[in-house]
């Protein structure tokens, strides 16, 4: 779903390239709203770090949000040790080496399957902490058009199935987990409960808690929160159960940029630009999804005079950003800006072709200040080779 980008208002100039530079100001301002909801529903709100980690912004997160999900034992790590609220855990599969691990940092816990229950179920009780557990479901109904991110689309792994789903195995299970959504209003969300509702409303009275999962655009503009308040109070007053959401994006939204440089420019047949920065290695999703990202100053090609191909720093011959234009001609060394660029950025960045890592910085547009809280090198490419 597209959104209206926005530019944070910080002078850019003073940080290095390539960097991700996120405005603590633009965070408040998404919090505020993840708190309205909490406030008017009940509901508890979590930080998927799926979809941003940045723990140096944990503090003023967990001023908000009740906890964080994660994904797996790195992440349930991050959470318990970084984030220090409630942490709830799930993975498609649990591997036996991990698992004492993973019960030392959460507090929630969600199986894929009836068999990963069974499994790990005498665990659990014998942990020495209460750890409520939950199920996966999948209520085979999703709006999202994209494959790749379509968590209920056919054959998928994630969630049991309503003629998979076992009632009689759900003694010790306190919660129900879905996830269908991906950058979606509350339409979506309240035609894909009315399926979970068809499929597995029996069940839903006997549970503690329900998590509507992650994919919600709560904090984009023009996103319908009366809606979802509506939907999260109807199905807490109903089941009598306590609502969960994780979103990651939606809590990083428009919060953060990619400043990158002009490296090169190189003409066949049309005008190439090569950048500090790649698509592959720091913003995979624009060739996954794939998208084009918002570039300040930038139009669609042919919109202004001058237009260029906008190539990354790595020899994969896709590794092409987009094509753009320009009022004026591009020049080596000139800046440019990417906008949203918090969210499933720096959680996915790679070391590809030992290209170094965006810098990570941190600025406040409502005192002008910044700090540049990581920086890369070489150790970060070697260090995860062997």
């Amino acid at each position: 779903m597209s959104h209206k980008v926005k530019n944070i208002d910080f002078d850019l100039s003073r940080v290095p390239t390539p960097s991700y530079v996120c405005d603590r100001q633009r965070l408040a301002e998404n919090l505020a709203i993840l708190d309205l909801v909490q406030r008017r529903t009940g509901c508890r709100i979590l930080l998927a770090l799926k979809g941003f980690a940045m723990f140096s912004l944990f503090g003023q997160i967990r001023q908000v949000l009740a906890g964080a999900s994660a994904s797996s034992l790195a992440e349930a790590r991050l959470a318990a040790e970084e984030f220090g609220k409630e942490v709830h855990v799930y993975a498609p599969a649990y591997g036996d080496d991990e698992f004492g691990e993973i019960l030392g940092c959460a507090d929630h816990l969600v199986f894929n399957s009836f068999s990963q229950w069974r499994h790990f179920k005498e665990r659990v009780q014998s942990a020495g902490k209460k750890i409520s557990c939950g199920i996966r479901v999948n209520p085979q109904y999703s709006e999202v058009d994209v494959d790749l991110y379509n968590p209920c689309g056919r054959y998928s792994r994630l969630g049991v199935i309503r003629d998979q789903f076992k009632p009689e195995e759900l003694d010790g299970i306190e919660g129900l987990h879905f996830h269908a959504l991906c950058e979606q209003d509350s339409d979506a969300l309240a035609n894909t409960v009315a399926a979970l509702e068809e499929r597995f409303g029996e069940f839903l009275g006997r549970m503690k808690w329900l998590n509507f999962g992650g994919g919600h655009h709560i904090t984009r503009e023009g996103y319908d929160l009366n809606r979802l308040c509506a939907l999260i109070s109807r199905i807490q007053d109903k089941y009598g159960v306590q609502v969960y959401l994780e979103p990651g994006e939606a809590i990083a939204l428009n919060i953060g940029v990619l400043v990158t440089r002009v490296m090169d420019i190189v003409h066949n047949e049309v005008d190439i630009a090569i950048l500090d920065t790649s698509a592959t290695a720091h913003m995979p999703d624009v060739l996954e999804m794939p998208y084009r990202p918002v570039l300040f100053g930038a139009g669609e090609p042919g919109e202004f005079q001058y237009t260029y191909k906008l190539g990354g720093l790595s020899c994969l011959a896709g590794d092409v950003i987009g094509d753009y234009s320009f009022p004026t001609p591009l020049q080596i060394g000139q800046r440019l800006v990417f906008g949203d660029m918090g969210h499933y950025t720096m959680v996915k960045t790679t070391t590809f072709n030992g290209v170094r890592l965006p810098s990570i910085v941190v600025c406040d547009s409502r005192d002008d200040s910044f700090a540049v809280v990581r920086s890369f090198g070489y150790e970060d490419y070697r260090n995860r080779l062997s």
